[in-house]
């Protein structure tokens, strides 16, 4: 099940805390960036991150984004913009950005 627009500005709004936060569509879902850092994603009106040691600490549930998908941690407290915010800062800690690599070198 897709998740709507709606849900998105919700989550987007529960976000606002963090600067740099970029929203990307993908397949009837969101992918979540933080500082150009992928951290987890919107799938299924479930506000789900990573799962890496920073954000261990938080005892979250951990659920399946779909089928075939690593596991990951969903956010429940959705109405607490400053536990949000930690979570991400802490999901992104273990994170690197990716660059992209050249086609060619020359």
């Amino acid at each position: 099940m897709a998740t709507t627009k709606e849900y998105r500005d919700f989550i987007l709004e529960q976000l606002s805390l963090l600067d740099n936060i970029t929203c990307k569509a993908m397949m009837g879902e969101y992918l979540l960036y933080y500082n150009t850092i992928l951290f987890g994603g919107i799938y299924d009106s479930r506000l789900l991150v990573k799962i890496v040691e920073s954000n261990q600490k938080y005892n979250m549930k951990e659920e399946i984004p779909y089928k075939g998908a690593k596991p990951m941690y969903m956010i429940e407290e959705m109405d607490n913009r400053e536990l949000i915010k930690d979570i991400v800062i802490d999901t992104c800690k273990d994170l690197t950005i990716k660059k992209k690599k050249a086609k060619y070198d020359i």
